[in-house]
């Protein structure tokens, strides 16, 4: 198998890319302009293998990666155009920082709530918001292979130190379980855990393996390189020794579900894709699918039901339909809740039993997860 090698491209370098001359005047002026707000980052396999050049810019996964003009209110895109043409470096950072005030970016009290303390003092880069569950955010997995445009944790990748929250080590988090029996599941979260090596990955989660630990039954990692770079699974350098790191947890007696977020069943569809996905489950891993529901990505019931029949297929677990949380180009991607629960209706009454163990449209909130009118 052809060793690919990961080339990223932002809104600096995005036009090497070989198909940047593919695309029309007016989106790359978008680029240019709202990358300014909302982080931009893209890959040479996302470009090649998971984009419809000749589909733009209605492909979703063009308009999953790229920013978008309508993403901003239209007097907001053009008075930050103007000021960007300008070249005034401290007008424009001005004009993005109240743009980015404007745009929520902690729903859900992500930062402000549901942050644990021990002997009197936050513990940096967790979440406890459900009993037995802590959400873990560690620093060196704060960025991703690409970006999503709708992406609930943009404020994590633009970085302002004030709006990002990580931990450097797993010290605060091992110390913090030691004292929380009630806590049996621990996600690792970002950005995507999976853009470390694997040895610093190990770093965080070899600790948990230990006796100490006998009551965290289950860790979970999230992750978007199954779809943006399945490579990390198969020919990267060091892609056996994650394979083995993910052994190692099954064989110490722990669940470990990696929680795989596919928003459209394109990103199934390449062969090294549904490689990669095999050689997660044959650790004796879980691989769980989860998306949200996005205008012009996925809002119709047939992308949903290729998605989750390809994924049983190959051995996953359709776990949740998310509704867009209120935050970054809300507007852009959101659905309203009647049509999004009318999505749900017709593609999980069009797939066998199976495929029925995913649960939606699920929503957060303060209290935790709305599920059509259940609270969790």
């Amino acid at each position: 198998m052809t060793v690919e090698k990961f080339t990223p491209y932002d809104s600096k370098t995005i036009h090497r890319a070989p198909q940047w001359g593919r695309i029309p005047e007016e989106l790359r002026e978008a680029v240019t302009v709202v990358a300014q707000v909302l982080p931009f980052r893209t890959n040479q396999y996302v470009l090649d293998d998971l984009i419809d050049w000749d589909n733009l810019p209605d492909d979703p996964i063009f308009r999953l990666n790229f920013p978008h003009r309508t993403m901003l209110d239209p007097t907001d895109y053009t008075s930050l155009r103007d000021v960007v043409a300008d070249g005034d470096k401290g007008q424009i950072a001005l004009h993005v920082g109240k743009l980015r005030e404007q745009m929520n970016p902690h729903p859900a009290g992500q930062q402000t709530h549901n942050v644990p303390e021990l002997d009197g003092e936050e513990v940096l880069g967790i979440q406890h918001k459900y009993t037995e569950t802590v959400l873990f955010f560690p620093k060196a997995g704060q960025t991703c292979h690409a970006y999503c445009t709708f992406c609930f944790r943009w404020p994590q990748f633009i970085g302002d130190d004030e709006l990002s929250f990580a931990a450097k080590d797993a010290q605060g988090l091992t110390a913090y379980l030691a004292r929380h029996r009630e806590v049996t599941d621990v996600l690792i979260t970002g950005g995507d855990p999976l853009i470390m090596r694997t040895n610093t990955l190990a770093r965080y989660i070899e600790p948990l393996l230990e006796p100490e630990f006998e009551h965290i039954r289950n860790i979970r990692i999230g992750t978007k390189s199954v779809a943006y770079w399945p490579q990390r699974f198969v020919t990267d350098r060091d892609a056996d020794e994650l394979i083995r790191l993910f052994e190692r947890v099954v064989a110490a007696g722990k669940h470990l579900a990696i929680m795989c977020h596919y928003y459209h069943p394109v990103e199934l569809r390449p062969d090294i894709a549904q490689t990669a996905l095999r050689r997660i489950i044959a650790t004796g891993a879980n691989a769980r699918l989860q998306s949200p529901v996005l205008k012009h990505i996925n809002d119709n019931a047939a992308a949903w039901q290729e998605l989750w029949t390809t994924g049983v297929r190959l051995g996953a677990i359709p776990y949740y339909m998310f509704v867009e949380r209120d935050t970054g180009a809300r507007s852009y991607f959101e659905v309203p809740l009647v049509k999004a629960y009318e999505i749900f209706r017709d593609a999980y009454t069009s797939v066998s039993g199976l495929a029925r163990t995913v649960r939606g449209p699920s929503m957060s909130a303060f209290p935790g997860k709305v599920l059509r009118g259940r609270l969790r």
